[in-house]
């Protein structure tokens, strides 16, 4: 078995300047199905996203609808999940919180995902002095809390969802940066790129081509698992109102809302904390599945 693992995780040494590419031979979404772990992540963020996107045609009522007569009312089958403070559907605002909650934090990640990637490759590919000065700023950003950073930065630029994301943008990016460097400059050294070196290939073409197909895989890991710290620190900075103002529905902002009713009407955070909690999970049980399927020392 390992030895089945390692031929295919080989570099292809019969073709000069070839690239090893640490990708599984077989599908990677049917390895995904047979992976137990990162199956039950995947349809769970399946199940989120879809539902996120479909929100206009499955929410029975619109999110800032309200109707102060039935304030508090228990689930029913007009209201699957009650009512909050304001009379308002509680299913149909988390469905609609979900739009902003999961999409934001995908696409914060993405951002920070593209930032890391290409500040990694340049410092590794480069080096000297080049490679200092980025790794001197990483570590900058490394020397401060990324949460209270970010909450720095949304503070300064004013509350707003773009605000909030861009401050996590500037903020999250470095572990990014760090694992790529450090993979390029492993990959780098290997007999192949000294190979493409010597048949005269642009740099450019070489990290493109050759270095980041061997380095993408952790990376996916990576990307996967921190969307879900993002979205744990998106609602986080949300619930102190650095994100979306009411009446939008956002399940950072749901549970700052539903706090004031904690006593009266729990229901209020517990919904939206449940959200989020499910989703982180999904998240983390998708990038462990990746890892296990990606790595063929851990099979």
């Amino acid at each position: 078995m390992a030895v089945e693992a390692a031929s295919t995780f080989a570099p292809d040494a019969d073709r000069l300047g070839s690239p090893t590419v640490l990708l599984p031979k077989k599908s990677l979404l049917r390895q995904l199905i047979r992976d137990r772990t990162a199956l039950v992540g995947l349809i769970i963020l399946v199940v989120m996203f879809g539902l996120a996107l479909a929100a206009p045609l499955v929410a029975p009522f619109d999110p800032n609808d309200a109707d102060v007569v039935n304030r508090y009312a228990p689930p029913s089958a007009e209201h699957w999940l009650g009512t909050d403070n304001l009379g308002r559907d509680e299913f149909s605002r988390l469905l609609f919180g979900a739009r902003i909650s999961l999409f934001a934090a995908l696409a914060v990640g993405i951002a920070i995902l593209a930032i890391g990637i290409v500040v990694g490759m340049i410092s590794g590919f480069a080096g000297g002095l080049v490679d200092g000065i980025l790794m001197r700023i990483v570590d900058v950003l490394l020397a401060f809390p990324s949460l209270l950073l970010a909450l720095t930065i949304t503070g300064m630029l004013g509350p707003g969802l773009f605000h909030l994301l861009v401050g996590m943008a500037v903020v999250w990016w470095t572990d990014y940066a760090r694992l790529m460097r450090g993979l390029v400059l492993t990959v780098k050294e290997r007999p192949f790129i000294e190979s493409a070196k010597a048949l005269g290939l642009p740099r450019r073409l070489i990290a493109r081509r050759h270095i980041l197909p061997n380095i993408v895989s952790p990376v996916i890991v990576l990307g996967t698992l921190q969307t879900g710290r993002l979205l744990l620190a998106l609602s986080a900075l949300s619930f102190l109102g650095l994100g979306v103002q009411p009446p939008t529905a956002e399940w950072g902002a749901m549970l700052s809302e539903g706090r004031n009713y904690l006593a009266s009407a729990p229901q209020l955070m517990l919904y939206p904390g449940l959200a989020i909690t499910i989703a982180a999970l999904g998240f983390n049980l998708l990038g462990d599945g990746l890892r296990d399927i990606l790595d063929p020392t851990l099979r």
